[in-house]
C-alpha cells in the first residue's frame, strides 16, 4: 500500500502533468494526423518542414525594403502560388499580406487539401477514412488520372475534376439509385 501525500507533495503535483510532455508538443502532431487521417507519419514531417521553409522565405522577403520590386515581385508570386493550392484564402495581387504565410500555413491546410479531405468537402464520402479506402481501391480519379495515393494535395483548379472512375461500382450504384444509369456509358 502507497502512503497518503502530504499537503505539501500534493500541492506540488498539482503543478506537474505527467501525461502531456514538452517533447510531444501538446499531442498537436497526432491530433492533426487523426483528424485528418494521415496514414504515414513522414507527411506530417513534410508538410511541417514546407511549413516552416515558407515562414522563413517570408520572414526574409519582410526583411527587404517594401518598395524593392524584388520583393514585390516574389512576394506576389508566393502569394499567388499559396491561394492556388488552396492553402491561403487571398491571392496575391494586393489582396493578401505577407504575414498571412506567417501565420496562416500551417499542417492543417496543407492536410485539408488532401484528395481524402476534399472529397469529404465535395460529398463522395461520409469521411476521411472511408475516402481513402476508395482512393487506395482505385474509384477516385483526378482530372484523366486514377488517383491510389492519399496523400495526393488537390489544387483550387483540380477540385473541380475529382470524380469516380468510369468503371467504379460505387459509380454505377450511385447512378442506379438517381436512375440515370446507361449500361452504354459503362462499358
Amino acid at each position: 500500500m502507497v502512503r497518503q501525500l502530504k499537503h505539501h507533495e500534493q500541492k506540488l503535483l498539482r503543478k506537474v502533468d505527467f501525461n502531456t510532455y514538452k517533447s510531444d508538443g501538446d499531442h498537436r502532431a497526432s491530433a492533426v494526423v487523426r483528424r485528418y487521417a494521415v496514414s504515414k507519419p513522414s507527411d506530417y514531417n513534410n508538410y511541417n518542414r514546407l511549413c516552416g521553409s515558407l515562414r522563413q522565405l517570408a520572414h526574409k522577403l519582410s526583411a527587404l525594403d517594401p518598395s524593392d520590386p524584388v520583393r514585390r515581385r516574389y512576394e506576389d508570386l508566393m502569394l499567388e502560388k499559396c491561394h492556388s493550392m488552396g492553402i491561403l484564402g487571398t491571392g496575391g495581387g494586393g489582396k493578401g499580406k505577407l504575414s498571412d504565410i506567417e501565420h496562416k500555413v500551417t499542417v492543417s491546410a496543407f492536410c485539408r487539401r488532401r484528395i481524402g479531405v476534399v472529397m469529404t468537402r465535395l460529398g463522395m464520402a461520409d469521411t476521411v477514412q472511408s475516402a481513402n479506402k476508395f482512393i487506395e481501391q482505385g474509384h477516385v480519379r483526378c482530372g484523366t488520372e486514377v488517383i491510389t495515393d492519399t496523400s495526393y494535395c488537390v489544387t483550387r483548379n483540380m477540385e473541380d475534376f475529382v470524380t469516380w472512375v468510369d468503371s467504379s461500382k460505387i459509380k454505377r450504384n450511385i447512378l442506379k439509385y438517381r436512375d440515370r444509369l446507361d449500361d452504354f456509358d459503362l462499358l
